[in-house]
Order: C-alpha cells, then sequence, then structure tokens
C-alpha cells in the first residue's frame, strides 16, 4: 500500500485518521520485511549461494509431494502467498489451498500479489491521479505526502494515445528542394539520417536524395526512430511523413497528460514511465521490463497484473502474467492482494516433431486452432511434453497472445533452456542467468526434459506436432485451404470442375496445353498453372522474422544451388516496416532475394490491394488466346479472381518462403516433395528439400543476431527517452 511515515497522537478521542496512519505503518511493515519472523512461513528461507546475501523461500520443502504434482503456473501463485503471508490479507491456510488445488471439490479463493504492476495510458491517468490526490490528503494531515508511493513496482506505458490522423501525405513537410543527381552531393553522416525524398521512387533519384544528408534541421539520431532503410540503397532515413506527423500530433493533442506522465515518473518512487514513440504495452513488456527473476529483499518469480488485454504474452516468457481491470491493477500497486479464484489448469501435451516445411506461422495457427475447439473457456493452459522445445519463444509468446481467441485466461509456458538461452540472446549477463537458472531449479520452476515427476492437470490435450503440415489458400477464395503436400492433385481438380468458386472446366485435352513465348533473348513455356506474379507483400506475415527470415535463407540458397526465377515472373518484396528490411538486412539474405528479383518495391499496400502495373504484353497475349489458368502467388491476406491482374485468373495465398519456392518452380502444378524446383547450369536437379532452411538454421539466425540487434536497440532508444519527451 502507499506508505506514510510519522508518530501517531495519543491521547483523547479516537481520531479516524489514527487508524488510517496506524494501517499505513502496518503495510508498510509487512511488504519491506521488517521483521521476517512474522511470516509462519520464515523456516523455507534459505540463501541461495550458501551465503546471506541472496535468500528465498524454497517453497518446494513445503509438503514436497503434493508441490510436485502442481502445474508450474500453480506454484508461481504459491510462492507469492508464502513469501507474502501476514496473517492478515494472506493467511497460512491460503498456502495449504494451493498445495490442494488438484482436490479442490468448488472453486476456493487466494489472495495473489503479482511482482508488478503494468499500466496503459488510459488506466494509468486515474490511477496516478488518485496518488497525487492521497498525496495531497497526506500533506493535508501535516506529514510528508512524498511517502506516498506505490508498494508494488509499477510500470506505465504511454501507447495509447497515438491517432492516424495522417496516412499519407503528398509532399514533404521539411520541403527538403529537388536534387540533380548528377551533381555530387555531401554524404550523410554516420548515425544520422537522412531524410527521404517523396518522389523516391527510381533508384537515380532515391540515390540523390538519400545521399543529400539531412538539412533544414530535420536529422535526428537513427535510434530515436524505427529503424529504417532505404529501400534501394540501405542508407538510413528518418520516419515517414505521415508517422513523424502523426507523432507531432500526439504530443501537441496529449500535451497536458503527457506532461502529468512526465512528472509522475520523478515524483514517485516505485513508478517507471515508458513515453509515447517507444512500442506497444505488451511489446516493451515483453522486450525490456520483464525479468523472469526479481529480486527485492527476497529472489522470487516475475509476475505482472496489467490492464492490457495483451498482458497475456509475457506467459511464453514463464511469467505469470494476469489481464485485469484498473480496480484490481490500483489495489496491487497498493499492496492489496486480487482475488483469485483457483482456476482448473489443462495441460496441452505437445508431442512428435513438427514437419520441416512448416513454418512458425503454420505451428502458431495450428495450435491455436486445436485450443479454440477444446473446452478452454476462463481455464489456465499449461504446455509440456518433448514438442515444447521445439518452440522458439517468439512462437510461445505469440501463442500466449492469443488466449482471447480461445477463451483461455493463460496460456503458460514454464522457463526451460529455450527460456535461458532466448534471456541470454537479448542481453542478461550470464552471472545474472547464474541466478536465474540456481533460483528456478531450487524451488523447481524451471521445466527440464528426461525422467522428471510431470505436474497433475485438471484435464490433458494432446497435440501431434507432426500433423502440422503448411497450407496455401486459392485459387478463388482465401477460406479454401490446401495443404501444400497435396497442391498439384488440388490444382489438377480444379482444372476439371466446373466454372464456380473452385473449378475452371479446362476440356481434358487441353489441359497438358504448353505455349511458347519469347521474352528477351529467351524462349519459354507456359502452361496451366504457370506463375507470372509472386509477390511477398506487406498485409501480414512477414513481420515475424521467422518467417521472412527463412524465405530470405531459402532464397540463399536457391542462389548459392544455382536456381533463378524465370523473368517474366513479377516478382516483388513490400515490407510492412522498414524494420523487416532492417533485420532482412543485419542477417545479410536481402541480396539474395534482390538476385532473385524480389525487390523492395516500397512501404505500402500495393499488390494486395491490386495497386500493380500489367504484365509483359506478349505474356497476357498468350496467357488470353490460349485460355490458360495463369497463377499469382501472395503472402497477403485476400485475393479474388482477377484482382492482381484481369489474365490472372487463379490466386494463391501462401507464407513468403512457398512464395519464393513456386516462383522459383515457375507453376503451382508441382509436387514439391518429389519434382524438382529447376536445374542449375551443369544440369543437376534441384529439389525443395536440398535448399529448405531447417528450424535449427532460422532460429539460430534469428536468436544470433536478429533479436540481440532489435532489442539492443530498443534498451537504447528507452535509456536515450526521445527529444519531444526529454523537452
Amino acid at each position: 500500500m502507499a506508505c506514510a511515515g510519522g508518530d501517531g497522537e495519543s491521547g483523547g478521542t479516537a481520531d479516524p485518521r489514527d487508524h488510517l496512519e496506524e494501517e499505513w505503518e502496518h503495510r508498510h511493515t509487512i511488504h519491506h520485511a521488517c521483521n521476517i519472523t512474522e511470516n509462519p512461513f520464515h523456516y523455507l528461507v534459505e540463501p541461495l549461494f550458501g551465503t546471506l546475501d541472496r535468500t528465498f523461500f524454497n517453497i518446494s520443502k513445503l509438503q514436497a509431494t503434493e508441490y510436485d504434482s502442481l502445474p508450474y503456473c500453480i506454484r508461481v501463485v504459491l510462492e507469492s502467498i508464502v513469501r507474502n503471508c501476514d496473517g492478515i490479507l494472506v493467511k497460512k491456510q491460503d498456502a495449504f489451498t494451493v498445495l490442494n488445488w488438484k482436490n479442490k471439490s468448488e472453486s476456493k479463493e487466494v489472495p495473489f500479489l503479482p511482482a508488478r504492476v503494468m499500466l496503459q495510458d488510459f488506466t494509468g491517468i486515474p490511477a496516478m491521479v488518485d496518488f497525487a490526490a492521497m498525496r495531497d490528503a497526506v500533506n493535508n494531515l501535516g506529514k510528508d505526502p512524498n511517502q506516498v508511493n506505490p508498494v508494488c513496482p509499477t510500470d506505465l506505458i504511454a501507447d495509447h494515445s497515438l491517432q492516424l490522423d495522417f496516412t499519407k501525405s503528398c509532399q514533404n513537410i521539411f520541403n527538403v528542394p529537388s536534387v540533380d543527381v548528377n551533381k555530387p552531393t555531401a554524404k550523410t553522416s554516420l548515425g544520422k539520417a537522412s531524410w527521404r525524398k517523396p518522389q523516391c521512387k527510381g533508384q537515380s533519384d532515391c540515390k540523390g536524395a538519400c545521399e543529400m544528408g539531412a538539412g533544414n534541421g530535420a536529422s535526428r539520431d537513427q535510434i530515436e526512430n524505427t529503424p529504417m532503410l532505404c529501400p534501394f540503397h540501405l542508407q538510413p532515413i528518418t520516419e515517414p511523413e505521415a508517422a513523424l506527423k502523426s507523432i507531432e500530433m500526439e504530443f501537441s493533442r496529449n500535451k497536458e497528460r503527457l506532461q502529468f506522465f512526465k512528472w509522475c515518473s520523478k515524483a514517485f518512487q516505485n513508478v517507471t514511465v515508458i513515453p509515447p514513440e517507444t512500442g506497444t504495452v505488451h511489446q516493451v513488456n515483453l522486450e525490456f521490463l520483464s525479468r523472469v527473476v526479481m529480486e527485492k529483499d527476497f529472489v522470487y518469480p516475475d509476475s505482472v497484473l496489467g490492464t492490457d488485454s495483451h498482458t497475456t504474452m509475457v506467459n511464453g516468457l514463464g511469467i505469470l502474467g494476469l489481464g485485469v481491470g484498473g480496480i484490481e491493477s490500483e489495489a496491487a500497486m497498493l499492496g492489496v492482494p486480487i482475488t483469485l479464484t483457483l482456476p482448473e489448469v489443462v495441460g496441452c501435451e505437445l508431442t512428435g516433431f513438427i514437419n520441416p516445411l512448416a513454418t512458425s506461422i503454420d505451428v502458431v495457427l495450428s495450435i491455436t486452432k486445436h485450443l479454440r475447439q477444446a473446452d478452454i473457456a476462463g481455464r489456465f493452459v499449461e504446455f509440456f511434453g518433448n514438442g515444447v522445445s521445439q518452440l522458439s519463444v517468439a512462437d510461445r509468446t505469440t501463442i500466449a497472445n492469443m488466449c482471447p481467441e480461445y477463451g483461455a485466461t493463460v496460456a503458460f509456458f514454464p522457463v526451460d533452456q529455450v527460456t535461458l538461452d532466448h534471456l541470454k540472446q537479448t542481453g542478461f549477463d550470464p552471472h545474472t542467468l547464474k541466478i536465474f537458472k540456481t533460483y528456478l531449479k531450487s524451488v523447481k520452476l524451471l521445466r527440464q526434459e528426461g525422467n522428471f515427476q510431470q505436474p497433475e492437470y485438471s484435464k490433458v490435450l494432446e497435440i501431434n506436432l507432426n500433423s502440422i503440415v503448411p497450407y496455401v489458400s486459392g485459387p478463388k477464395r482465401p477460406q479454401d485451404r490446401i495443404s501444400v503436400l497435396e497442391m498439384k492433385k488440388d490444382f489438377e481438380a480444379c482444372l476439371n470442375e466446373k466454372v464456380g468458386l473452385r473449378g475452371f472446366q479446362i476440356p481434358p485435352e487441353k489441359q497438358n496445353l504448353k505455349v511458347p513465348v519469347t521474352y528477351g533473348n529467351s524462349e519459354y513455356l507456359l502452361s496451366h498453372g504457370s506463375v507470372v506474379i509472386a509477390a511477398v507483400t506487406s498485409c501480414t506475415n512477414n513481420c515475424n522474422p521467422s518467417v521472412m527470415l527463412t524465405a530470405g535463407l531459402l532464397a540463399k540458397k536457391a542462389v548459392e544451388a544455382g536456381l533463378k526465377v524465370k523473368p517474366y515472373i513479377k516478382t516483388s518484396l513490400s515490407p510492412g516496416s522498414g524494420t523487416v528490411t532492417y533485420y532482412l538486412n543485419a542477417s545479410g539474405v536481402l541480396p539474395y532475394l534482390n538476385m532473385l528479383g524480389f525487390d523492395i518495391i516500397g512501404y505500402g499496400c500495393a499488390r494486395c490491394v491490386g495497386n500493380t502495373n500489367p504484365l509483359p504484353e506478349n505474356i497476357v497475349k498468350a496467357i488470353k488466346e490460349e485460355k490458360l489458368v495463369a497463377c499469382g502467388v501472395f503472402s497477403g491476406n485476400k485475393h479474388f479472381e482477377g484482382n492482381r491482374c484481369s489474365c490472372v485468373c487463379a490466386n494463391y495465398l501462401a507464407s513468403p518462403p512457398f512464395v519464393i519456392a513456386y516462383a522459383l518452380a515457375g507453376t503451382v502444378n508441382i509436387d514439391l516433395q518429389t519434382a524438382a524446383l529447376g536445374e542449375n547450369s551443369k544440369g543437376e536437379k534441384i529439389f525443395l528439400s536440398d535448399i529448405w532452411p531447417s528450424r535449427e538454421e532460422v532460429l539460430e539466425v534469428e536468436e544470433t543476431i536478429v533479436i540481440p540487434s532489435m532489442f539492443s536497440e530498443l534498451k537504447i532508444k528507452l535509456e536515450k527517452q526521445n527529444t519531444r519527451w526529454n523537452l
């Protein structure tokens, strides 16, 4: 609770203020552990490394048999009860209620006090105004108002005030003058962001604008802005004009609120304010604020109550995160535990091995589909089994983040070696990780493979990862999903079916038609199923590092194997943001995408909404005259016949790596398991299995190159904040 010091008055009629002061003193004593012997579980306190520098409550010794059968997420609840037990708000019996969790015949309620509270600005305003009001009240009592602070560490992330007032602009707000590209220009200094010319469409114009440097006071340290690169020359550029305008409007419109937040960050202890422009609340929580293991008076597990629906995302990192309302969060800030109804915990056992062709998107969507079909509303879900280790932290947090999709309260992945490796890559030093691992093993909160006793669950669901296969959607509707393994068979069936939602009704004698066309100085054969457009578009999953890295590594291996994309195929790469360009370049795969023709064409919706220039005239003529079922392959989220080009009547949605695979094959009428994608200059057949990157390869690049650079940049940005906030 908020704490205030001072001696109470004695004698005379009882003043109700005396009770208030005594309550403050009592809570202060409890939560600062001034007298550990008041805790009935004090006998469980042990030194972590044999010295009293770090101590913890070894809850694994509290009725060990019952403890070992508890799900990991329930063990976190038990630890909080044991550590915060004061006999008043948290009673000794509460701990034994949790220990008997599996035997409960009716709903039981227990108190839960988290390690942290997380607020977004909508809920942060009323909470911090209440604390400011309490300071006024304490000041009126003649006490020191500066002693009123949240007891529970509180993080306030200002991310809900941005509005999209500007989505497209026709001229540069800084009035960058035109540039003569034939005239030498000054190079942009290292670490400064050059402003991109609005007509930056062709290489020559873009080169001139990019090399001009940031004039007119427009330069900013690159770290303050979203990491963006010129799509043609990989030189840093600042925020897009629309983004810059929206941010300026955000600070202007919310000036008073942001001034109050800034005052709170300086006036209150135990309050951290993350300013606007940093990121969304759940991402900042996951990437910067989360600790997994906390240390204040004792070593204990990280846990969080958040007022954002995406708070559950951190459960993928082994941190118990619960979404709550403003009243519950403010109570926790005051040191008052929330009341938690002991939930049923559904164990989700992941077995088998992930299909080598399945991407992270395939895995995540398949698991969430299974959970959506199960009866898990209002329950906790905890993952176990040998398949868990195959999921990266990115996969886990995505599954945990989608709790609202399948109705669970929590989707919990216990901390394991994959988690610890991820923490290492994100910047935690070896000594800190040693503390984490030692503590988690001591209290049996570290999930380990092998002959360890599995927790007991209310019920168990099994998901066989072997059953997860990649899908594409088409040829006319996005809801018509086809396994990649069945693609050739399904396309041939579509050729035979009557014209309708799927069919094209091609006569049998014309289904094997080959049409010669000349493009450049070479002749090619077009047929039903020939790919003429292949685009990795900006709509959906190209913001997932693992999926885009799979596409990039596939392109790299294809180039190294000697494969090429036929030149008449319109290929393009339209990232959702400059961040995608950033990690594709950092991982070294962007040049290989360019070599296959997947050049970055810009940042925005183009192919996905039909904003595409025509195909070569002779290609269109051949398709129309011979009535070929030509195909487009896209990584967007919608399609319909003729959306991209009137002569392309079969359109398939696929993940980015399969867009590239079908572009290399030149047709969708192919069994990617048995047929070669093509031949190299030596006449050697190259199969998809020869160049498809393994999950281990993708995760290694993601964990060793992409994640460290992105997390490092976020931390620097948070430490430096930004010029608008610092004014």
